[in-house]
């Protein structure tokens, strides 16, 4: 079974990250999409990062009702920071059975020449690029890779960024968060 990781932080998910995933899901050779939600570096000031469970369960209550996209907490117990060269290992490790990929937009594959180990990921793991509006250029290394997959996706200008400060203004999003993460985020007055 081939998995694709997707992570992020999540602070919310909303339907960008949605549409991303499910279009990899349903326009690759990817069985399913995992999001791994990262945890809290605990070196780093917490601003307006909600708990990691609390972002875990919008995940798990905007995935619920796909069956090719799930939750992960896999990195919540996992030595920090969170590197994904040591994921990636350790999920090897759990589920031999499994092919591990990763997805990412273009502007982290512009930077993946600095990620720790990332020769390592690429000798071993495939890597799904989503399209974003990005200044700069790609690495000459990662052009025409062919453990490197651009996806075709929808470009999705959305962020997470966005949707906490609009909230925080009283600007109305419930259109860009599944229905669940706008009943749980307004329920539990996230964000304001």
């Amino acid at each position: 079974m081939k998995i694709g990781l997707y992570f992020g932080s999540f602070n919310p998910i909303h339907i960008g990250h949605l549409v991303i995933a499910n279009y990899m899901a349903e326009h690759s050779d990817l069985d399913q999409i995992w999001f791994v939600v990262t945890p809290h570096n605990p070196f780093k000031k917490k601003s307006s990062l909600l708990d990691n469970h609390q972002r875990l369960e919008m995940v798990y209550l905007a995935t619920k009702d796909f069956d090719k996209l799930q939750p992960s907490d896999i990195e919540f117990n996992l030595p920090q920071p969170s590197y994904t060269i040591n994921t990636l290992t350790y999920l090897q490790e759990k589920y031999p059975e499994k092919e591990f990929s990763l997805i990412m937009g273009e502007d982290n594959l512009k930077g993946f020449h600095k990620w720790k180990n990332y020769e390592l990921i690429l000798e071993n793991h495939h890597i799904y690029v989503y399209p974003r509006i990005l200044n700069g250029h790609i690495e000459a290394q990662f052009d025409h890779h062919e453990k490197i997959h651009t996806v075709n996706a929808p470009i999705m200008e959305l962020s997470s960024t966005y949707i906490r400060n609009a909230i925080k203004g009283g600007v109305n999003v419930k259109p860009m968060l599944h229905k669940y993460v706008w009943e749980y985020l307004d329920t539990m007055n996230f964000y304001r």
